[in-house]
């Protein structure tokens, strides 16, 4: 299982990794092993402001529907539209091509209830 040191975590299976004001955000490799093929990806809350542990959208796998959880309170600034054509790319590059929004970071105390990646381990077993 790949769980990148320099990203921090969510329990609900988000990574983020924060540059400056900036998170990037997307699902992890468990949790996209876990839901299978991925085959479309719904975000419509570009451009809106969230609060932590809101759901910012859904991914549609060929089984499944999931919730999309907010990391981080701010404004969802970006949506990697190329998952519109390539939803797979969830499955494929999860830490890379399948990145899903960018959130212009509201709070960044909130950065500390972030999991780090050995603390994500020992929450998926």
């Amino acid at each position: 299982m790949n769980i990148p040191a320099e990203l921090k975590y969510t329990k609900d299976h988000e990574w983020v990794k924060v540059e400056g004001n900036v998170a990037t955000v997307g699902i992890t490799d468990f949790a996209q092993s876990e839901l299978g093929d991925i085959v479309y990806v719904e975000i419509e809350t570009e451009g809106e402001e969230l609060n932590s542990e809101e759901v910012f959208g859904s991914v549609e796998a060929v089984k499944t529907v999931s919730d999309l959880f907010m990391p981080l309170s701010g404004k969802i600034i970006e949506f990697n539209t190329g998952l519109e054509s390539d939803p797979e790319a969830v499955n494929n590059d999860p830490y890379g091509k399948g990145w899903m929004i960018k959130i212009e970071i509201s709070d960044a105390s909130e950065l500390d209830n972030l999991l780090s990646a050995d603390d994500y381990q020992s929450h998926i077993g």
